[in-house]
């Protein structure tokens, strides 16, 4: 953004920080954002960070930022002290559940509220149980961390699901006192990942070095790191983020960090640089629904209507997405899925055990004895809704197609499309976007339209802000019936 004439807005970001105030700058879809940042450290005094939320955008700013800047990850900055310490644990080989069971001494299935919990299972939730920990401000390990299971949640049965927790918790306190044990030490038994010494190098309260941090995408900062960060009293404190695009809370992510954050003024950045004004108000749809008073504007020119071969499908699951994959294979089009499909292929996997009548330690699908209980519960319950795109896929193709359509996925590089779930889009953009058809409006219990919960609004919102030139709203179109706006013109995009 050199040689570009600040907004308003902007220049008073920059004062503020060189003022040497702790800001809350909430940043709206492609406002350009980590640009201000780069302006705004320029006139920053002393040793700053600039905490990124992994290691390519870190990359790329340390090319932008002024030398006093360090820009790292905070998983980064945690291996320097700490990790080195279990570098030989972190290139230890992947432990499936059975392996983990095995190393816990679990050899027998339990039984609670007639679910079987096989000892893989049981490993599983324990090592969940851990990561869960890891991304929280907690100083221990607890209950709260055991992961609920489908049909055993305490909304379905309280006692099943504190069952559940006592069987689990001693499990997931022994695999943590084995994590300490140091390549000094001798290692450990356990699998050691980044979140493990991030963890430890927290929980050490360490006074950082630096007299201003700049901590970028702060909605979708897990506890652990906010806590850390907000403890440094003695430096600057800004975060930068925006609470409608806080879609990692299922992930360790907490939106209420920026609520949290120590901040002596709260500014806007509502100026959007990636698309123009008709999907900047396709965008505040979403935010008036939200019911926040943010509002974004966009640059340039832009078009909402139907787009006949975009560069990007956004869907709501997993389900969707291979749907798509497979409609594109069909057509003969080179079809790449952002994140590759190993996800979708081990699903697609514990369907077939379960229509095969064999039981599955998937953990989306252990709770379910058969294929029908899964069926059931995908159609019937709003808990299963996630699930019904996938359940539909599998009982209309089956599920070797949708592993045959994973393994012939191409590279973005040499696709003609890429798919994505609107989780996995976040941070990315497209010239031309069509939104899925799995984004389907909400009803009541008899049927009538309601308002979706807010947790869909901001994913709905991530997916639409995506497209640059062009946006197809497919399967969200419904959202005029939710919100007063005035009509628009649609036009057909073909490119």
């Amino acid at each position: 953004m050199s040689g570009f004439t600040p907004t308003d807005e902007q220049v008073a970001i920059i004062d503020a920080c060189a003022a040497g105030r702790n800001l809350v700058i909430e940043a709206g879809a492609g406002a350009g954002k980590t640009s201000v940042l780069k302006l705004a450290a320029e006139k920053m005094k002393g040793r700053g960070l600039y905490g990124a939320f992994n290691k390519a955008i870190a990359d790329e700013a340390a090319a932008k930022f002024p030398k006093h800047v360090t820009c790292k990850t905070i998983h980064s900055l945690a291996f320097g002290q700490v990790g080195t310490r279990y570098k030989g644990r972190l290139n230890g080989p992947r432990q499936p559940a059975r392996q983990v069971a095995h190393l816990l001494g679990i050899r027998e299935p339990v039984t609670i509220s007639d679910v079987e919990l096989y000892p893989a299972t049981i490993a599983r939730l324990a090592v969940d149980a851990v990561e869960r920990f890891c991304n929280s401000a907690d100083d221990e390990i607890g209950w709260s961390h055991v992961p609920q299971i489908n049909g055993l949640t305490v909304e379905d049965d309280p006692e099943a699901s504190a069952a559940v927790k006592r069987l689990v918790m001693p499990h997931a306190q022994a695999i943590w006192a084995d994590l300490q044990h140091t390549d000094a030490d001798g290692g450990g038994l356990f699998r050691f990942t980044h979140s493990h010494y991030r963890k430890i190098y927290a929980l050490r309260k360490p006074r950082l070095p630096f007299d201003f941090i700049l901590l970028d995408e702060c909605q979708d900062t897990s506890p652990v790191v906010a806590e850390m960060l907000m403890a440094q009293t003695h430096a600057q404190l800004i975060a930068v983020g925006d609470a409608a695009q806080a879609i990692y809370g299922w992930a360790g992510g907490s939106m209420e960090t920026l609520d949290r954050w120590p901040a002596e003024e709260r500014l806007r950045l509502t100026q959007s640089f990636r698309f123009g004004q008709q999907i900047a108000a396709e965008g505040n749809k979403w935010l008036t629904l939200l019911g926040t008073d943010m509002r974004i504007s966009g640059t340039g020119t832009s078009v909402v209507g139907p787009v006949v071969r975009p560069n990007a499908v956004l869907c709501r699951t997993n389900g969707g997405a291979a749907q798509e994959v497979l409609r594109a294979q069909k057509a003969g089009t080179r079809v790449a899925l952002v994140g590759g499909g190993a996800a979708i292929k081990n699903l697609a996997e514990a369907c077939e055990d379960l229509r095969a009548g064999r039981a599955t330690s998937h953990p989306e699908l252990v709770a379910f004895r058969d294929w029908g209980e899964v069926q059931d519960y995908a159609t019937h319950e709003s808990s299963g809704s996630d699930l019904r795109a996938f359940v539909t896929l599998i009982d209309n193709h089956g599920s070797d197609v949708v592993i045959e359509a994973m393994e012939r996925l191409s590279p973005e590089s040499r696709a003609q499309v890429t798919v994505s779930t609107a989780h996995k889009a976040k941070g990315r953009e497209w010239p031309t976007v069509r939104i899925g058809g799995d984004f389907q409006e909400p009803e009541s219990a008899d049927g009538e339209p309601v308002d979706p919960e807010a947790e869909e609004v901001r994913l709905a919102y991530v997916a639409v802000t995506r497209a640059q030139n062009c946006l197809d709203v497919g399967g969200l179109e419904w959202i005029d019936d939710h919100v007063d706006q005035p009509e628009k013109t649609v036009k057909e995009v073909t490119q």
